[in-house]
C-alpha cells in the first residue's frame, strides 16, 4: 500500500501525474481544523525519543500545545525494522486499524533530514482513513490513544519502497514521523 494515488483505474500514462505526500492530506472543505503549532521547540532539553539507526541516528521531541517537534537527524540515517514510540500518551478513546484520524505531523527523510512534509508548517491538522496511507504511518497511530504524541521510524518497505520523487523520497529512504493525534473515528 503507498501513498501515491486515490484509487480508480485510470491508466491513462500520457498525462500521469505524481502525487505527492499531502494529495491523500487534503481536509475536507467542511472541517473545522484546529491550529497545529507551527512554533520552533524550544532548544533546551534532551529528546524525548533517540534512536540509534543501522547507521545514523534520530533524537525526536514531540510537539506541544505552543511548539512544533523536532526531528534531529544523524545521517544517513536508517532503520532494519520499523519502531513506533509514544512520547507523550493521550487519554482518548483507542484508534481502530481502520480509523479516520485527525492529526498533525511532520515527516523526515532519514538520507539526509529533510522535512517532505509538514501539517505544522501549514498550521493544520489533517484527515484520513488509515487505510489509505502508507503501512508504518498506519502502524503509528492504530492502537494509540487519542491524544497521544508519537514518532515512527519506517523502513522503506512501510514508507515509500520505489521513492517518491516530487517529496524527495529515493527508493531505499528510511522515513521519520513525529505525530500528535488529535481525532478518530
Amino acid at each position: 500500500m503507498t501513498l501515491t494515488a486515490c484509487g480508480g483505474s485510470d491508466t491513462n500514462t500520457s498525462s500521469e501525474r505524481t502525487s505527492t505526500v499531502t494529495d491523500l492530506f487534503v481536509p475536507p472543505a467542511n472541517q473545522t481544523p484546529s491550529a497545529c503549532p507551527s512554533s520552533a521547540p524550544a532548544d533546551d532539553g534532551a529528546a524525548d525519543w533517540t534512536l540509534p539507526g543501522a547507521t545514523g541516528s534520530v533524537a525526536v521531541t514531540g510537539s506541544t500545545d505552543t511548539a512544533a517537534p523536532r526531528v534531529a537527524v544523524e545521517a544517513p540515517f536508517k532503520v532494519t525494522q520499523t519502531q513506533v514510540q509514544t512520547l507523550k500518551a493521550g487519554d482518548g478513546p483507542v484508534v481502530a486499524d481502520t480509523a479516520t484520524v485527525s492529526v498533525c505531523y511532520m515527516g523526515v527523510n532519514g538520507r539526509d533530514g529533510s522535512v517532505f512534509d509538514s501539517s505544522y508548517e501549514r498550521g493544520e491538522p489533517v484527515e484520513f482513513g488509515l487505510d489509505r496511507v502508507v503501512p508504518g504511518f498506519q502502524k503509528a497511530i492504530a492502537g494509540q490513544q487519542v491524544g497521544s504524541t508519537v514518532a515512527v521510524a519506517m523502513v522503506p518497505a512501510d514508507g515509500y519502497p520505489e521513492g517518491q520523487p516530487a517529496a524527495g523520497i529515493l527508493p531505499g529512504d528510511t522515513l521519520v514521523f513525529a505525530i500528535k493525534i488529535l481525532k478518530a473515528r
